[in-house]
């Protein structure tokens, strides 16, 4: 007994799915930042540590994407959890502030806000 098999894939709609993928990961990086700043878990005195965050997404065809804080002091705050960060401004301020994203209690947001992104973006083809 043998079976044929016959697959005819829709390029516009494979095309329309990898486009959506992109677009899926650049709103859940831009989640993801948003997510820290409301978060409030970046130190804050000033607000300039906060405000620094930004997406370099120079690398956003090969699906790859950094969530970076830019001043001279953020590597310093980051890396050490251990300092008495004042909570008046940021309730929840504290070091490795991204960490809950990787291995914490927000480890499935990537996942679960990617999935609801390209759910919504691949019009209908995927459930």
């Amino acid at each position: 007994m043998s079976i044929k098999v016959t697959i005819k894939l829709d390029k516009v709609k494979v095309s329309g799915l990898k486009e959506a993928s992109k677009q899926a990961f650049e709103m859940t990086i831009e989640a993801v930042l948003s997510d820290i700043k409301t978060s409030a878990v970046v130190p804050k005195e000033t607000g300039e540590l906060e405000r620094s965050g930004f997406v370099d997404n120079s690398q956003i065809k090969n699906m790859v994407a950094s969530i970076i804080f830019d001043t001279p002091y953020a590597r310093r705050l980051y890396w050490h959890p251990e300092y008495n960060f004042r909570r008046d401004k940021n309730i929840n301020a504290q070091g490795k502030w991204m960490e809950a994203y990787i291995d914490g209690d927000k480890k499935n947001f990537i996942t679960e806000t990617y999935m609801k992104f390209f759910k919504m973006l691949s019009k209908g083809l995927v459930k």
